[in-house]
């Protein structure tokens, strides 16, 4: 089925104002036209903006019980609707069906969680001098701009439009052009939920829509996920008045210690390294493997990897595009030039889709750019060191600090590599894939503004809320 997508801007849908489209096709069967849907611009993101201005005061006097119950809805509503998402979802983005499985009933869970900060979201009383009263409240910072990109289509931006929502903000939201039908659905499902129209935009396409949303100064947050270069191009666009939230790029290491069960080892490498087709901000990209251990380790990781099998009801699905399975045969290219050992994979498989073999290397070194720079596919390079103290250098010798992890039996090299690892997630014998839904998520340097974190901790709300500090003396 071909699906005619639309924008949803000031309570209805409709096309782009300037009536082109795009295409999005299925990364498995490219010939498989998933639908046609809005290439917006900049008077699409300006209505939008409109009309969310004129209904923000709205959004925000609604009682939170009553913002907690929509996204309490809108969570059952997707979980009524699972198996067509988890079909759509594999036929758009190019998951397995077990990952497609996983990310539409982690979707619902989040929206349940996000629904409680709506109650819970408050203030403090202060210490004060006699009978004055010092007390600070929490209000709605305004219109926030969702940018997501298309690896978890309805994951992240659940993340991200949930607390939102619950602290009484209206959203834009601008899905990746990869993914808008994952992004519509989830816009769906917050109005058949109970939303006000009027307190959601979804604007869909690609950059010049993104730098729109990023650009109009009556969008006072933006909450991007995405590639370190588009998120440094939003923070430019933001300047001192407005807030921004980045989470963006990775260079995840894993360093297995001389102690390491190496089939253990082998087994969380391939699932962090290979899982989502290597199309996770924080997949492994880098083993760091003590002497003792690396050419044993070497072998049983490519091992396991000729072992995966490829397709929907398999080990592993397409890459999402064209451009990714370019960017990927490209890098392999890159590896092969500088000097490293293919051990196996680096080839495209079969013609009829963005289907690859993935890629193992060895004998590479530090400056090497598939060390160094952000493939985001199926690719992972082994670096051999003679100590722990090496590899941790190495491990933190990157412009990147998302994920590393560390495998090892021994209690105090885990805690000596947590403690000294410059990363905003620290794995200890599991893959550097995967968190919590309660636990803060972001990262170090170049992989987050470091600023506000997202997902869940203690200052979840902050970034969707204003503080304000009032004074109040009982007597006149």
């Amino acid at each position: 089925m071909t699906i005619e997508g639309a924008n949803f801007v000031d309570g209805a849908w409709r096309p782009a104002a300037s009536g082109r489209t795009f295409e999005r096709r299925n990364p498995a069967d490219p010939s498989d036209l998933i639908g046609t849907f809005p290439l917006s611009g900049a008077d699409d993101v300006r209505a939008a903006v409109d009309g969310l201005d004129k209904a923000a005061p709205e959004w925000a006097a609604t009682p939170p019980e009553r913002r907690a119950a929509v996204l309490e809805s809108a969570a059952a509503q997707l979980e009524s609707r699972a198996s067509d998402l988890i079909a759509e979802l594999v036929r758009e983005e190019g998951k397995t069906i077990a990952e497609a499985t996983t990310e539409v009933s982690r979707t619902p869970m989040n929206l349940r969680f996000y629904a409680g900060e709506a109650t819970r979201t408050a203030g403090q009383t202060l210490p004060a001098a006699g009978t004055n009263l010092v007390f600070t409240l929490r209000e709605p910072v305004g219109i926030v701009g969702a940018i997501t990109p298309w690896n978890f289509p309805l994951n992240i931006p659940s993340r991200k439009l949930g607390p939102a929502l619950a602290a009484g903000n209206p959203v834009l939201f601008k899905p990746s052009e990869l993914t808008p039908l994952m992004g519509q659905r989830l816009v769906e499902a917050l109005l058949a939920g109970g939303l006000p129209p009027t307190a959601i935009a979804l604007v869909q396409g690609a950059g010049e829509a993104g730098a729109a949303v990023a650009e109009d100064p009556r969008v006072v947050a933006v909450t991007f996920t995405g590639s370190t270069e588009v998120g440094r191009r939003i923070h430019s666009r933001i300047g001192p008045d407005r807030r921004v939230q980045l989470e963006m790029g990775g260079k995840n290491p894993v360093v297995v210690a001389a102690d390491a069960d190496l089939d253990r080892a082998a087994a969380l490498i391939v699932k962090g390294a290979f899982g989502l087709s290597g199309q996770a901000c924080t997949g492994t990209s880098r083993v760091i493997a003590l002497d003792a251990v690396h050419d044993e380790l070497a072998q049983r990781v490519a091992a396991r990897a000729e072992a995966l099998t490829l397709g929907h009801d398999a080990d592993m699905g397409p890459l999402a595009s064209a451009a990714q399975l370019e960017k990927f045969l490209s890098y392999v290219r890159i590896g092969l030039n500088e000097g490293a050992t293919l051990r196996c994979g680096g080839i495209r498989a079969g013609d009829d889709g963005y289907f690859v073999r993935p890629a193992v290397f060895t004998d590479t070194r530090p400056g090497m750019r598939i060390v160094r720079e952000e493939v985001f596919g199926p690719l992972v390079a082994f670096q051999r060191v003679a100590s722990l103290d090496e590899a941790i250098e190495l491990a933190n010798a990157t412009e990147y600090g998302l994920a590393a992890a560390i495998v090892t039996s021994d209690l105090a090299v885990a805690t000596d590599f947590a403690h000294r690892v410059r990363s905003g997630l620290v794995k200890v014998n599991q893959p550097t894939t995967g968190m919590a839904m309660n636990a803060p998520f972001g990262g170090y340097k170049a992989s987050s503004t470091g600023t506000f974190k997202e997902q869940a901790g203690p200052s979840l709300m902050e970034f969707y809320t204003a503080e304000k500090t009032v004074y109040l003396n009982p007597t006149i």
